[in-house]
């Protein structure tokens, strides 16, 4: 099954992004504040796999990845998160797609994240609602613009990134 012909706006969002992540309590005040860069591959147009580069001023550093595959008209993760991503039909001006996952382990917590691309493909937004218990305790805001259409050139970089963000 082709991702590209089920999943045009995915496309679109294929390549490297640099952005800020912002998280604020249930009361609105920020509680978080990191850069990221995101790489996001289509491989073999069969797979999908994204991996996120996270960084804080106290020089702390992360790495996560993110393969999935697609079933239909979606993306279903199974890694240390349960989930998927879909394009949402609704929206007539073909910017949004919506996830939800669920971490292994943590089966009280889940989160749904909308994610809203520019009409030009260089930037976007995307909000996190995280819940625990079925009580909203967290949201995240996500900044982001795009760096390079072409993932691989940034594939093979080391993962600390030391350029990371510096054109936002």
């Amino acid at each position: 099954m082709s991702l590209r012909k089920n999943m045009p706006l995915l496309t679109k969002n294929e390549g490297v992004w640099d952005g800020y992540y912002r998280v604020y309590n249930y009361s609105g005040n920020q509680i978080d504040e990191h850069k990221s860069r995101l790489l996001c591959r289509i491989i073999d147009d069969t797979e999908y796999h994204q991996t996120n580069i996270y960084r804080w001023k106290s020089g702390q550093k992360e790495l996560r990845d993110f393969p999935a595959t697609i079933e239909g008209n979606k993306l279903v993760f199974s890694t240390y998160i349960n989930g998927w991503a879909a394009e949402v039909n609704l929206d007539e001006h073909n910017r949004t797609m919506m996830l939800h996952w669920e971490r292994k382990g943590e089966p009280d917590l889940y989160l749904y994240e909308m994610i809203q691309l520019s009409d030009d493909g260089l930037s976007r937004a995307r909000t996190w609602q995280w819940f625990k218990k079925d009580k909203l305790f967290q949201r995240t805001l996500i900044d982001e613009i795009k760096i390079s259409d072409d993932w691989a050139l940034y594939d093979n970089q080391d993962p600390e990134y030391s350029d990371i963000a510096q054109n936002i």
